[in-house]
Parts: C-alpha cells; sequence; structure tokens
C-alpha cells in the first residue's frame, strides 16, 4: 500500500505526458500537456507518469495548456468532469465542436455528459490547467475520437492501432503486424452522438465556483451526486467545501477520497501526517484512514472532495 506521503502530489511537480494521441500534432494541440495524478488516465502513450498508482474506482487527471491551445474533439463512454485550476477556459462540443460552447472560469466545474464529442481551449492569457475526474479504474476503457482527429493525425505521421497504443512514423514507428489501426466511425455510427443543445448542457451539467462558494458558507454543498446541483451516478460523489463548512474535526473514510483545493490555502491531516495544499495539488485518503481539511489563512477558501460510491462507471445517468 502507497504511504500517505506518496499520496499528496503537488501541482509543481506534476511530470506531463507530451505525447498523449490527444496533443496529436494537429494544429493547435501540439503543446497541450496530459497529467495522470491518480489511477491508469487515458493516454494511449507509454510515456505516461502515472503519480499515484492505487485504484479507487475513478481517475484523477489535469491538461496543461497554453493560450490558444486547443485539444482535439473526442468522447468518453464514463463521466469525464473538469474543473479549472487556472485560467479561463472554452469547452465545445459536437461532431465539429459547433453544437454549443461555454466559458468557464476559475474553479468552475463541469460534468461533461457521456457520448458526445468534446473539446476544450484555453482562452486566458497564461498557460492554464484544469483538473480533471473520470470515472471507473480504466478512465472508460479509453477515448473515442471524432473521425477527422485520426484523420489529421495521419496526416502529421501519428497512426492510433486498435490496440490503443500511438505510433509515430517519424520516429521511424510502424504498427505490428498483428496491429490494425484504429477504426473510424462511420457516418451510421455517428448517429449515435448527439448535437446536444446549450440550454441541455448550462444549468445541468455546470455549476459555477461563486455560487457554491455562497452556498457552502455553512455546511458542504453537493455538487455531483444523486441529489446534487448536478444529478449524476458516475461511481463518485463531488462536493465542495468553504471556510464554514470545513472538516475541522478528524473524519474517518468510509471510502477513498480525494481532496483538491480550488482555491486558498488548506490545512490538509491524514492521520498522523499534516501538510498544506493549495490550488492544483491533490491528495488522496484511503478507507479507514483519518482526515481533516480547513482553511490554514485569510482569504477565499475552496475546495473539492471527491468520495468514491458503489455505483458503476457507466453512461450518464438519466434519472
Amino acid at each position: 500500500m502507497s504511504t500517505i506521503q506518496n499520496r499528496i502530489v503537488r501541482y509543481g511537480e506534476l511530470k506531463p505526458c507530451k505525447t498523449a494521441f490527444i496533443d496529436a500534432h494537429t494544429p493547435g494541440s501540439d503543446q497541450k500537456e496530459n497529467f495522470t495524478i491518480i489511477g491508469g488516465g487515458v493516454s494511449e502513450s507509454p510515456d505516461q507518469h502515472v503519480h499515484i498508482t492505487d485504484k479507487i474506482g475513478f481517475n484523477i487527471g489535469a491538461a496543461g495548456q497554453p493560450p490558444k491551445c486547443r485539444n482535439s474533439l473526442h468522447s468518453h463512454t464514463t463521466a469525464e468532469v473538469f474543473f479549472v485550476a487556472k485560467g479561463r477556459w472554452r469547452f465545445f462540443w459536437g461532431r465539429y465542436g459547433t453544437a454549443g460552447e461555454f466559458i468557464a472560469e476559475e474553479g468552475d466545474i463541469f460534468n461533461i455528459p457521456t457520448g458526445m464529442f468534446r473539446g476544450f481551449e484555453n482562452v486566458g492569457q497564461d498557460y492554464g490547467m484544469i483538473m480533471s475526474i473520470l470515472g471507473g479504474d480504466d478512465a472508460g476503457g479509453g477515448v473515442i475520437w471524432a473521425p477527422q482527429v485520426i484523420e489529421d493525425a495521419q496526416a502529421h505521421g501519428l497512426m492510433l492501432g486498435n490496440n490503443g497504443v500511438l505510433y509515430d512514423s517519424k520516429k521511424g514507428q510502424e504498427l505490428p503486424h498483428n496491429v490494425q489501426p484504429m477504426p473510424v466511425l462511420t457516418e451510421e455510427e455517428l448517429k449515435a452522438y448527439p448535437e446536444v443543445p446549450v440550454e441541455n448542457v448550462i444549468g445541468k451539467y455546470v455549476a459555477r465556483y461563486w455560487d457554491l462558494m455562497a452556498l457552502s458558507a455553512m455546511q458542504p454543498v453537493k455538487v455531483i451526486g444523486e441529489e446534487a446541483l448536478i444529478r449524476d451516478k458516475p461511481g463518485f460523489e463531488v462536493d465542495f467545501l468553504g471556510r464554514g463548512s470545513a472538516v475541522s474535526e478528524q473524519a474517518k473514510a468510509e471510502r477513498p477520497v480525494v481532496l483538491m483545493p480550488a482555491s486558498g490555502h488548506w490545512r490538509i491531516a491524514i492521520n498522523e501526517v499534516e501538510t498544506t495544499l493549495s490550488n492544483g495539488d491533490t491528495a488522496l485518503v484511503l478507507p479507514g484512514e483519518s482526515y481533516s481539511a480547513e482553511p490554514s489563512m485569510t482569504g477565499n477558501a475552496g475546495l473539492y472532495r471527491i468520495t468514491a460510491t458503489d455505483d458503476p462507471a457507466g453512461a450518464t445517468w438519466q434519472g
């Protein structure tokens, strides 16, 4: 079992994977960095570094991009939840990314419905970071790409095998003899990927940081869950803690818990280990361990807490 110290990952120590297929050297996406913080991640690249390898039923990751960098349209079969750690981001979706879009500011959270193509772009002034929660230990079994993404990648010498591995012809790599190219979705298959209108996304799958700060003044606010602001059962629940709803007394974790500050500095204690976390940092609490989390300085302080559930990872819940 990993030690508590090894289950604390700081923003400044994150190691990126720069050769994931999401960064397929297509124009505008070649500077994207992927980070796998907890779990197996979704990268098809063997270069991926996993900071915490414990399997807890969901994955924690991050994406870092400079301004004007846009990632490629893709889909997942389980939850993909983002909250903005740094910068300003444009999220867009649909077959060609034109079905809808909105701007997310720091601390905002977006539970992207399964089965639709989605992408995101840093529209801020500096390098930005979004933190991700991905359903399932295998992060949805990988990524499904919009056909034009695979075609654009091939034009840049990249081939994705049906084994989920990326091969770069510019490095002299070829598909092994027993591996076929990843098939491109047919027009008939594409009919299963809806063009979701904006009004079905905003208000239903998005929660704003300043609203969560207000709602968490006295008690934690349920952000994602069966009875939460965003109603879904993706295999984990998300709530938001503010200064007035911090965990000041040690609480025992019955299931894996991940603590991720959205703002301010938080004093985290896991059993006998105490540290201070801030925006972009991550800590994993395992079942049976006790933890506390409360602001360590004055000023705004918000924290996302993700807790595993028994619900299976799968399509967005329509309850």
